[in-house]
């Protein structure tokens, strides 16, 4: 591991800031309690957690109530003061109605700054739609050859069933990149949160096949796993389900 990777993880895990820490301890008193089921088929070694997003419960949920230590993939522009603004508008409040624009656009700029301080100092991974990708995946297999899990949720603004949106595929690539340096197949492990029961399910790993074409294993991978978390989901309890989307409450599926 380089040193700038070792100096991060040392920085994040036993030098938080008196301020940070303060903000963690508020949430912690504010969020659910989740319960954990389904942690028999968490692998004893690293695993990919994939699970659906839940608007901020998801990240918060992972951060807070994992049931071991793991690193988050995180939208690298949320990490920086001077994208957040833009990113935010464009992701998180694009529904809004025109006439509100003005005031989620100021909403935008206040949350820049402690946007960039919290997403430093919780245990994340920034992720680029650009070169700097690789950037994500080298950090990424770092964390996982030290032993500790990474969660992706990789949804994107395009549903799929009342459960989930579709799947970005691309994730899937870090699994090459984690064979080539440990000779070492993967295992992606869905996940499903859901805030209304305050329960994280953990359902049947799915394993990369390294010897299966990359572009066939992005398909087949995240097939199985929405199958999987869908059909976890469904057979809760009915309940409410948190969509990816930011959209209004009286529109948020239920399960059933």
């Amino acid at each position: 591991m380089n040193t700038q990777v070792q100096e991060e993880t040392e920085r994040i895990e036993g030098q938080e800031p008196l301020l940070f820490r303060m903000i963690r301890r508020a949430v912690i008193c504010f969020s659910p309690r989740y319960r954990h089921y389904g942690t028999e088929n968490l692998p004893d070694e690293a695993c990919i957690l994939v699970g659906n997003h839940a608007q901020m419960y998801g990240p918060i949920a992972a951060e807070l109530f994992m049931p071991r230590r793991c690193y988050i993939w995180c939208i690298g522009e949320m990490m920086n003061r001077k994208e957040v603004p833009a990113y935010a508008l464009r992701d998180f409040w694009h529904r809004k109605p025109k006439a509100l624009q003005w005031f989620y656009k100021m909403m935008a700029h206040l949350i820049a700054r402690p946007a960039e301080y919290i997403f430093t100092y919780t245990h994340t991974i920034p992720v680029y739609h650009d070169l700097r990708i690789m950037n994500t995946f080298r950090q990424s297999c770092a964390r996982l050859q030290e032993g500790k899990d990474l969660l992706i949720f990789p949804e994107k603004d395009e549903r799929c069933n009342r459960i989930l949106c579709q799947f970005q595929e691309n994730f899937v690539d870090l699994a090459v990149l984690y064979y080539r340096r440990t000779g070492r197949a993967i295992r992606f492990v869905p996940m499903y949160i859901t805030p209304k029961l305050k329960g994280i399910y953990f359902g049947k790993p799915v394993q990369f096949r390294p010897d299966a074409p990359i572009q066939e294993e992005r398909i087949r991978v995240c097939e199985e796993l929405i199958e999987t978390i869908t059909g976890m989901a469904s057979a809760l309890p009915e309940h409410i389900v948190i969509p990816y989307e930011n959209i209004p409450r009286k529109q948020y599926p239920r399960n059933k």
